[in-house]
Parts: structure tokens; C-alpha cells; sequence
């Protein structure tokens, strides 16, 4: 008969009534005055639940002090006997711990299998949808998959229809502003400033007001002023920028994450997640209350800046890689990787017009006359303007060579002057309409990646690749 807990034959033996083990008295009595349940059992015990084993037992003498042998001998026993009951609840924690961590392995196997099979589905998903060749309204042909147009609500069609109205009407006899540059005053643009700025692989500028917005793939962004030529400011998106709009106090960035971040001062305020890939893609409307991104995965969002919510998705049959706004306002244009450029009604999402460009669109930019756009195709040296008012090959109204692949068009505020940026420098095409003309008043060896007019025409703004900001001016006399 040996004790449960400590292995020895008990002085005072005891059974548990719940278990049926033996166990010494006074071994059980501490276990049960410390954790209050049964160790074999593991069920509540109290001492009333002991019953005593009656057998022969040897009665020990009374040690009398640790100085004699028999006392040393007991107090060993003792110490045996607490080092037998704390080996046991170690062993028990440690059967508990491995019960414990068996059970943590399969959970944490089970969810990493999950994870693993949600990612590859999401995987298979955006591809195929990255594939599918989507049609708007009737019926489908082939593999071609209808989808209903959404439109825009009441309030922002109004808008539409609003803005067209006020703008389309002043904009025949609109005449160059007072204080705009001249001719000559482009011709003699030389580079005033340049700036390495906090940006690495920087991919976008937008101006207003004297500032400037730099946004790169790494997801820095630097708030530059083009007066005092310093950086005024620098934070982060926190993913790689694709595109930049700055208007008022905000400030819009695209990503190759798919999202579209506004900020305000600093802060962001809002971010969508619309697109299935990534946003490619910034368009502001005239009336600045509607936003419009373009996607890789054919798709074309239209977000309501005032409520700051999405206001309509539209997907096309191919991925889009270059957008912009109609000045009026009424019609959107998008490029896509196919060489077409569409044209979509704002209102409705419903396909107006296609010109073809015969290679993936690189940037589109309308000019305020209402009736040219200006577009070039990825690697291209040439623009190509385009005549909304003509179809087929008519509607190409002129080419003009660069001399250097394009990655950026800006069309100034006055009609005349159109700002073209690639790796081989900066240019400036300018139309006269009394001679019915084009000219390159300048062309500068300044590489960028993106470039914009600041205000009155008075400077370019350019960045390249490696953060450097270029500011351009007329030479002082």
C-alpha cells in the first residue's frame, strides 16, 4: 500500500472516497489545503471526503532536538515529503502545459491552412476579374460578361449638368487673362530652382497656390514651396503613390495598393478601397465635388468629395491607365492599356466615344477650348491632338514630335501653351490661334516624370525620378 502522491508506504493512510487512492495524511491534508480538489481525480475534495485505513503502524519517538541523529532523520522526511508533493503538481502543471500547447499548434495550423487558402482564392479572383472582358448594358457576346451601369445620384447629376452649363457658356469668347505669360516669356524659361527633396522614386507633382506636392513609390510625400524653394513639410502615405491632385486643402494620392487617400493639413481624412489592383489614376471634375480614379482591374470610380463616399463604379473591357475630366465637365476620358481612348458619359457611365492612339495610353490632358485633347502612348516621342468634333482619322488634328518619349502632359488655363515631360527634358507647344500655328517656344534638358503649370503660366514645376523638384521661370532682365 503506497501513497498516491509521495510513492511511500503512508504512516497514516487515508482513501479518498472519490477516487479510491491511498494517500498519507498529512501529504493529502496540504494538497487539499492548497488546490482544494483531488489529485487523482481531479473533483473537489475536502478532509471530511478522507477515511482512515486502520493498520499496524510503527510508533516513532518524539525527536528531541535537530542535534541528534533520529531528529535530523525527521526533519529530512519532512523536507522529502514537500519536495514529494511539489514534484507532483509540477508533473501535473507540466501534463496540463503540453495539453495546452498540443491544442494552441492545431488551432494555430488550422488558421494558417485558412489563411492560405482565403489568400490563393482572393489571388484567383482578382485575376479573373483582371481577365474578363465586362460590357456595359446589352447583351453579351463570347465570354463578355454585362454588367449594370451605375449612375450618379440626383444630387451630384445636377451638379453635372450645373457645372456644364456655367462653364460651356463663357468659355468661346473666355479671353487670355490679364497677367498670363506671353510667348516670350516661355521661350526664355531657364531652371530658377532645383530642389533634392525627402522623395525617393517619386512619381507625381501637383501645384497649388505656390506649393507643391511630391508623392513617390515608396510612399513618401514632401510639401515644397516653389517661392522659397525649401520643403515646408513631409509625411507618409504609407504605400506607393501612383497619381497626386492638389486642390484647396486637400491633397488626393492614388496608389499601387489599390486605394485613394485624401489629407487634409497633414492628416488623412478619408481612404477608399475600390479598385481589385492597383489605382493607376486621378481625375478632378470642374465642379470640384466629384473625383474619379482609374484601376488596372478595367474599372473607373467616381467618389463624391463632399459626403467623401463612393458615388458610381463603371468597368470597362480593358485595364485603364491615363484619365481626365472634360472641362465642361460632361465627359470623362479614359485610357487603356489597349491604345483606345474612351469617353464616357459622366452622368450616366454609358460609353459616348473611342479614339485609338495604337499603344497603351500614357497621359491624357484636355484643353480648355472644349474640343481638343492632347494623348500620348506609352515610349512614344509624339503627342497626338485629337478634335472631339471629328471621327476616324480626321480627329487627328496634328502630331508633334518631342524628340523625347513623353510620360506627362499639362494644357494651361489660357488654351495656348501644352507642357510635356519625359526623360529627355521638359517642352512647351504652343498653338497660335491667329495664324492657326503650332511652335515649341521651349524645350528644356530638364528629365522628368511628371510636370505642372504653377499659377498664371508663370513657372513649370517638374520632378524626376530621384526627387528632384525644377522649378522653370522667365530669366529676369
Amino acid at each position: 500500500m503506497l501513497c498516491s502522491l509521495s510513492g511511500e508506504a503512508p504512516q497514516e493512510p487515508v482513501v479518498s472516497k472519490l477516487s479510491g487512492a491511498v494517500f498519507e495524511k498529512r501529504l493529502i491534508e496540504k494538497y487539499i489545503e492548497e488546490n482544494g480538489k483531488d489529485p487523482v481525480s481531479g473533483e473537489d475534495l475536502t478532509p471530511d471526503d478522507l477515511l482512515p485505513i486502520k493498520s499496524s503502524r510503527v510508533v516513532r519517538p518524539r525527536p528531541p532536538t535537530l542535534t541528534s541523529i533520529p531528529a535530523l532523520l525527521s526533519t529530512f522526511q519532512n523536507e522529502w515529503d514537500a519536495l514529494a508533493l511539489e514534484t507532483y503538481n509540477l508533473k501535473e502543471q507540466l501534463a496540463r502545459t503540453r495539453e495546452e500547447l498540443a491544442t494552441s499548434l492545431y488551432q494555430h495550423d488550422a488558421a494558417v491552412r485558412v489563411i492560405a487558402r482565403l489568400t490563393k482564392e482572393r489571388d484567383e479572383a482578382r485575376d479573373a476579374l483582371s481577365k474578363v472582358s465586362v460590357s456595359a448594358g446589352g447583351g453579351s457576346n463570347g465570354d463578355a460578361m454585362a454588367v449594370d451601369v451605375e449612375t450618379l445620384s440626383e444630387e451630384l447629376a445636377a451638379k453635372v449638368d450645373e457645372t456644364q452649363a456655367k462653364l460651356s457658356k463663357s468659355r468661346k469668347k473666355r479671353p487670355v487673362p490679364e497677367g498670363w505669360a506671353t510667348s516670350d516669356d516661355i521661350a526664355s524659361f531657364a531652371v530658377e530652382a532645383s530642389n533634392s527633396l525627402p522623395v525617393p522614386q517619386a512619381t507625381t507633382v501637383s501645384v497649388e497656390e505656390g506649393y507643391a506636392a511630391v508623392g513617390g513609390l515608396e510612399g513618401d510625400v514632401a510639401i515644397y514651396s516653389v517661392d522659397a524653394d525649401k520643403v515646408e513639410r513631409s509625411f507618409q502615405v504609407n504605400e506607393p503613390v501612383t497619381d497626386s491632385i492638389w486642390d484647396g486643402s486637400k491633397v488626393i494620392f492614388s496608389t499601387s495598393k489599390g486605394s485613394v487617400k485624401i489629407f487634409e493639413s497633414g492628416s488623412e481624412i478619408a481612404s477608399f478601397l475600390d479598385h481589385a489592383g492597383p489605382a493607376t489614376g486621378l481625375a478632378l471634375h470642374p465642379s470640384k465635388e466629384i473625383l474619379a480614379s482609374i484601376g488596372s482591374d478595367k474599372s473607373f470610380v467616381f467618389y463624391d468629395l463632399v459626403n467623401l463616399k463612393r458615388a458610381t463604379r463603371v468597368y470597362t473591357n480593358s485595364a485603364l491607365t491615363a484619365s481626365a475630366f472634360h472641362p465642361d465637365g460632361h465627359l470623362f476620358a479614359a485610357g487603356t492599356s489597349a491604345g483606345d481612348i474612351k469617353l464616357f458619359m459622366t452622368k450616366t457611365g454609358e460609353e459616348a466615344a473611342t479614339f485609338s492612339l495604337g499603344a497603351p495610353v500614357q497621359a491624357i490632358a484636355f484643353s480648355e477650348n472644349g474640343y481638343w485633347f492632347a494623348a500620348t502612348a506609352k515610349g512614344q516621342t509624339t503627342v497626338t491632338i485629337f478634335d472631339l468634333r471629328k471621327e476616324g482619322d480626321a480627329a487627328q488634328a496634328k502630331v508633334l514630335d518631342t524628340g523625347g518619349a513623353v510620360q506627362a502632359l499639362t494644357w494651361d488655363y489660357s488654351q495656348q501653351f501644352l507642357a510635356t515631360a519625359g526623360p529627355a527634358g521638359v517642352t512647351v507647344q504652343q498653338y497660335s490661334k491667329g495664324s492657326r500655328k503650332w511652335s515649341e517656344p521651349l524645350r528644356a534638358a530638364v528629365s522628368a516624370v511628371d510636370v505642372e503649370w504653377a499659377p498664371n503660366a508663370g513657372k513649370l514645376v517638374a520632378v524626376n525620378g530621384d526627387g528632384v523638384v525644377s522649378v522653370l521661370a522667365a530669366e529676369e532682365s
